[in-house]
């Protein structure tokens, strides 16, 4: 059993605490011991604890628990994501519930049972670990709440959708965005969350098309220990995770058809039930999901669920293509002309009006993604302090028929994926057919070239 966590353990018994360090030596990592708790906020600034095992009476004839919950108190003030569990001989019902009251992740009588304490200090570790994945993801979105993430540019259609995103942000109405690959379908995700009431929650990301069919519920839903063989620990799945802030499904037309019944399930009742266990917990989650896909032609050929669609789509937002917008191209080409330079150390002024013209006249199939990447390309390949039409050379259908001689064969299997994304309207199993490759090969393959 592979050692994990760490733990400090308070007492005023020496016998105690060499037993304790002797018995838990198996489970952690790391494990201090205490005699007192006067220097017990300093230890735990020195060195994280996931759990603090923490004694309640240490002054000689007192046995009222002051001390322990006095102590308790002042970890939960300092370290909130530890997890305490109380210690003491006295088993005080009243007591106890006292001190789960006060954040006590549970209670241990002395003299203890070995297999009962190891239990209550796992599932303690077990609920740390969550808690520190959640602060990690809130500091992660309080890190980017302020930064612009959505170039909304100045023609028409983008105007219309930023007017939309502002209206319907504030509410908690589930979000269905689509959109061709490469149009920025995450980054309006994002805009709409910190636009939100949720934005001091966290934002959980989940990329179905990523997750394997075997993975699904115990990714979204959690599982409890001994739910199937690697399942070691307990696990809090994204819904989990999110609760109180959003949830964001991307290449939600991916997921296979079996599976849709069960997010189904969730979304409706507002409760998951992790895998190995009959309990369910309770969510409060703000859904925004995003595709390529054509939902609608999917209902119609039994690819995808119509009472799912109608759950995931209480508003419709569609990202145009970029070149559905050509007067947005060079905006959008001077904020990457800005980040590249910097990136590489390059002072490029803009670009020659050739240059322009070539930028706006190129069909973009790739969107935005495609562009970024071309400026990127054409700045460490830059010379001069212009970036001028030789400084791009573009993968067009015309111009790799004319180069087909000299492409590689990654080059040769990205350029056919591209095609067919385009000719299929990124419909994934279609464009999979096609190919002769699996869906989950193809969506490999698609992030392996940036399409």
């Amino acid at each position: 059993m592979a050692k994990q966590g760490r733990i400090l353990i308070v007492d005023d018994n020496k016998s105690i605490l060499t037993a304790l360090k002797l018995l838990l030596s198996k489970y952690y990592q790391k494990i201090e011991i205490l005699n007192s708790p006067k220097n017990l906020i300093s230890v735990m600034r020195e060195s994280f604890f996931d759990v603090v095992l923490l004694d309640m009476n240490f002054s000689a004839g007192i046995n009222s628990g002051n001390e322990g919950l006095f102590w308790l108190s002042e970890i939960k003030k300092h370290y909130p994501e530890t997890q305490v569990v109380m210690f003491t001989a006295y088993a005080d019902v009243d007591l106890a519930v006292k001190a789960l009251k006060q954040g006590a992740a549970d209670f241990v009588v002395k003299p203890w049972d070995n297999s009962r304490l190891i239990s209550t200090l796992n599932s303690a570790y077990n609920l740390s670990k969550s808690k520190m994945e959640v602060k990690n993801l809130k500091e992660i979105n309080r890190e980017l709440i302020g930064k612009q993430t959505m170039y909304w540019g100045s023609s028409g259609i983008m105007q219309k959708l930023r007017t939309l995103v502002e209206k319907v942000s504030i509410t908690d109405a589930n979000i269905l965005i689509t959109g061709e690959n490469g149009t920025g379908k995450g980054l309006l995700a994002r805009e709409i969350y910190y636009l939100s009431s949720r934005k001091e929650k966290p934002m959980v990301s989940v990329d179905l098309g990523a997750i394997t069919e075997t993975l699904f519920e115990s990714e979204l839903f959690g599982h409890v220990k001994g739910a199937f063989t690697d399942a070691k620990n307990d696990r809090t799945g994204k819904f989990e995770a999110a609760s109180g802030g959003t949830l964001f499904l991307d290449e939600i037309g991916n997921l296979p058809y079996h599976l849709q019944s069960k997010l189904l399930t969730a979304l409706q009742s507002r409760k998951i039930v992790k895998v190995g266990s009959n309990n369910s917990v309770p969510i409060d989650i703000r859904l925004i999901t995003a595709t390529n896909c054509n939902l609608n032609e999917m209902v119609i050929e039994g690819k995808f669920r119509e009472d799912l669609l109608y759950r995931i789509n209480t508003i419709h937002m569609h990202i145009p293509s970029l070149r559905e917008r050509p007067e947005d191209i060079i905006g959008l080409a001077t904020i990457f002309l800005k980040k590249y330079q910097d990136r590489y150390g390059k002072e490029i002024k803009g670009f020659s009006k050739d240059a322009e013209k070539k930028l706006t006249s190129y069909p973009w199939y790739g969107n935005i993604r495609e562009l970024e990447h071309t400026i990127e390309k054409a700045i460490i390949l830059c010379d001069n302090n212009i970036l001028g039409t030789e400084d791009f050379l573009f993968n067009n259908h015309q111009e790799n028929s004319a180069l087909a001689g000299a492409l590689t064969l990654e080059e040769m299997e990205r350029e056919m994926i591209k095609i067919n994304l385009d000719k299929f309207g990124g419909n994934m199993s279609a464009i999979a057919l096609q190919l002769g490759i699996t869906r989950q090969t193809l969506y490999n393959k698609i992030k392996k070239y940036n399409l």
